[in-house]
């Protein structure tokens, strides 16, 4: 059974970083295209960045120069490093793998932004 766990949330200040992992296993990770997602109380759930298997990037207009998705395929992991961080961008982040057929979904972790 393949699965992603994120790591990395946390309290940090308005304008700090913090770099966020989410590891996959029981699957080949670099078949996967990549997302990152998050969902802030009372809120939809919203796309943050996405790298599709052959590494095309996109993000959503409210974190670009902010944010940046990589991934190591060598190590089954995707990261979002996340910079000058607002208040706005206090959510649970959540790790998604997708192909055509198949779509995981990990357990989130929280990042909060306040001063």
């Amino acid at each position: 059974q393949a699965q992603v766990v994120e790591s990395g949330g946390g309290l940090v200040q308005p304008g700090g970083s913090l770099r966020l992992s989410c590891v996959a296993s029981g699957t080949v990770f670099s078949l996967y295209d990549m997302g990152w997602y998050r969902q802030a109380a009372g809120k939809k759930r919203e796309l943050v960045a996405h790298i599709t298997s052959d590494g095309t990037v996109t993000y959503a207009d409210s974190v670009k120069g902010r944010f940046t998705i990589s991934r190591d395929n060598a190590k089954s992991t995707l990261f979002l490093q996340m910079n000058n961080l607002k208040p706005e961008d206090t959510a649970v982040y959540v790790c998604n793998a997708a192909t055509s057929f198949l779509d995981y979904w990990g357990q989130g972790t929280q990042v909060t932004v306040s001063s």
